[in-house]
């Protein structure tokens, strides 16, 4: 009976953090991964595993934490070279989905130190808040504000450069058109 009590306590509670399954294939497409379903899918399978580790009151912090693990490994894996010479990420392998993003910001965004572009996404594309954001990272929540404070600077300082650019190349496109 009590076996029973605890195998229907455990998949009540898988239930609840199964259900942020589609938020992880989110995440592991928009961070790039070339088969989101089957990071998701693993992402799972780990919660399953380790049900007692999982937070009771809010899980999505530990899963995006599991799924950046899994989505980096997956990049190094494709990074590798087989014995025939060729890369695995020189195979034919579809796309992942890309979202719509304005061009001076996503150079910008990849022009950030990977931990700070995370650092950004969790709190702007995830919506986590910055404790939830920390413990996805594994960071105390103070040091993951500075963090943030400082990787918002960079963005803007990146952005605020590339205006100024922007504004010289118009002008001198102007020039050119006007000397002509």
């Amino acid at each position: 009976m009590r076996r029973e009590l605890d195998r229907q306590s455990a998949e009540a509670r898988f239930r609840r953090v199964f259900s942020h399954l589609g938020a992880v294939t989110a995440y592991a497409r928009r961070r790039g991964s070339r088969d989101a379903e089957a990071i998701a899918s693993e992402v799972m399978t780990v919660a399953w595993r380790r049900l007692a580790d999982v937070p009771q009151d809010d899980p999505l912090p530990w899963l995006y934490a599991t799924a950046r693990n899994l989505v980096l490994a997956e990049a190094r894996r494709s990074a590798r070279v087989d014995r025939s010479g060729v890369r695995e990420a020189d195979r034919v392998v579809p796309a992942p989905e890309l979202c719509e993003i304005d061009p001076p910001l996503g150079e910008a965004l990849r022009s950030l130190a990977p931990i700070d572009r995370e650092t950004l996404l969790l709190v702007a594309w995830e919506d986590l808040t910055p404790s939830q954001a920390a413990r996805a990272l594994g960071v105390n929540p103070a040091a993951f504000r500075v963090r943030l404070l400082r990787a918002r600077r960079r963005l803007r300082a990146l952005l605020d450069g590339a205006a100024v650019e922007g504004e010289r190349s118009a002008a001198l496109a102007r020039l050119d058109v006007e000397g002509t």
